[in-house]
């Protein structure tokens, strides 16, 4: 670097921090993990600084950081540490109208430019972190953060991390998703009583609808006590009556005399259980290709439960991605082999759920419910959940081919599903000195 590439720099740097370019997360970093001058460090009255623990990192309301020990000349002090851009942000946030503020023992700003009074009017030990930090550090910090305008804050500098940083954190990504998912799962356990099959059924019908029309599966798996569908399954005819006429599909008058056998069905079962229809109004038809009409899926969920009975067993024993396609390999009723829906007479087909429905299927409802079962049984396996994933092909979305183009390819559905996470829950966010691609790049000096 010349002369004069080293002054440009450092008047980039300096605009930086004029311009307040900088947050306080990124403080909050640079404290956490120490990443400035230790070498004599004093406060702005000149009490020598020693940090022994620099507090856990608190992200509710108070200080920055808590039980932190820091001696300061030859005190220890065991409290708090609050963190500023500028010291007048004390008084900004109105901190010291705060009595959760009383125990903060060290003030950590990126400039001083206002002394901070204790309630005994002593000034707050204050420490300025301006001239402690490495300035390639900031400007790191500044590529990856102040780009507005990339897909991800990272996309020019992604490739420099290595293979072992980024298969680590996409491991960690994988099972953030799980975790993430399993929220969902527990809510759902919760109103099941702790029917793992009754939660299972649920999340099938909700991943039978796709992303259209989820919900409103869930809302008809829902409108049932799973009760009835272990009483109602092993008869096609009373299940089949039994979803579509919850569903709302046979209030209409048809001529055609399967229809009205179903609907004959329904009407005992509904006045059996004491049955509430949903509206059929929840249930998308348009743009949708007739192999994904609710019908159709409807139908196929149908055949799955009439033909297996207690199928969260048989699901949470297995674990090999084959024996999952025989136990999907299911046929519709022969009606709906030669129908999309009541009134749409079609070229016969078997309609059975295709391989990469199934994986859906295995990506959305079996890995996670298999996670939250492990979780509940104290028994998390977590290599036999990398290894069922990892034998999916990667997901083709939108996603997946912005990265395959920033030369982050996918083995696997195990890749996938931690690129999306990674996009969704850092990315979207800027949540950069949170990723351990985000560290690696401000590392990099």
């Amino acid at each position: 670097m010349t002369a004069y590439d080293f002054l440009i720099f450092i008047f980039f740097c300096n605009f930086i921090i004029k311009k307040e370019v900088l947050k306080e997360e990124f403080l909050h970093y640079v404290w956490k993990y120490k990443l400035f001058s230790l070498t004599n460090l004093q406060t702005v009255s000149k009490e020598s600084v020693h940090i022994f623990k620099e507090g856990m990192h608190n992200r509710n309301s108070g200080p920055d950081f808590l039980n932190a020990q820091i001696r300061m000349d030859h005190q220890l002090w065991i409290g708090n540490v609050e963190i500023h851009l500028k010291s007048s942000d004390w008084y900004l946030h109105h901190h010291e109208k705060d009595e959760k503020y009383d125990a903060v023992i060290l003030h950590v700003v990126w400039e001083h430019d206002s002394a901070i009074f204790m309630k005994n009017n002593k000034p707050l030990p204050t420490l300025v972190l301006k001239n402690l930090v490495d300035k390639n550090l900031i400007h790191n910090y500044q590529q990856l953060c102040s780009h507005q305008s990339r897909w991800i804050p990272c996309e020019s500098q992604i490739n420099w991390v290595d293979d072992f940083t980024l298969k680590n954190w996409l491991e960690r990504l994988f099972f953030e998703r799980l975790e993430r998912k399993s929220n969902f799962i527990n809510g759902l356990l919760e109103k099941n009583h702790a029917d793992f099959e009754a939660v299972l059924f649920c999340l099938l019908a909700k991943n039978f609808g796709l992303k259209l029309n989820g919900d409103a599966f869930l809302a008809l798996a829902e409108s049932i006590d799973f009760s009835i569908i272990r009483k109602e399954q092993s008869a096609e005819k009373s299940f089949t009556a039994l979803l579509f006429g919850q569903a709302g599909f046979l209030e209409a008058v048809s001529e055609e005399e399967y229809y009205r056998e179903l609907k004959r069905e329904y009407e005992y079962l509904q006045h059996k259980y004491h049955l509430t229809p949903i509206s059929k109004n929840q249930f998308q038809f348009f743009r949708i290709r007739p192999t994904n009409f609710p019908t159709i899926r409807m139908a196929q969920l149908v055949s799955l439960y009439h033909q297996h009975k207690n199928l969260f067993s048989k699901l949470i024993s297995i674990n090999k991605i084959d024996d999952f396609y025989t136990l999907f390999s299911v046929e519709v009723n022969e009606f709906w082999k030669t129908h999309y829906s009541f009134d749409s007479p079609s070229k016969r087909s078997l309609k059975k759920l295709s391989k990469s429905f199934i994986d859906l299927l295995i990506i959305n409802t079996i890995i996670p419910l298999k996670f939250v079962y492990q979780m509940h049984r104290n028994q998390i396996d977590e290599n036999e959940l990398i290894h069922l994933i990892k034998q999916l092909k990667p997901e083709r979305n939108s996603i997946i081919s912005r990265f395959n183009n920033l030369h982050i390819e996918s083995e696997s559905a195990f890749d996938t599903q931690a690129l999306l996470e990674l996009k969704n829950n850092y990315c979207a966010s800027k949540r950069c000195l949170e990723c351990a691609i985000g560290s690696k790049i401000l590392y990099r000096i």
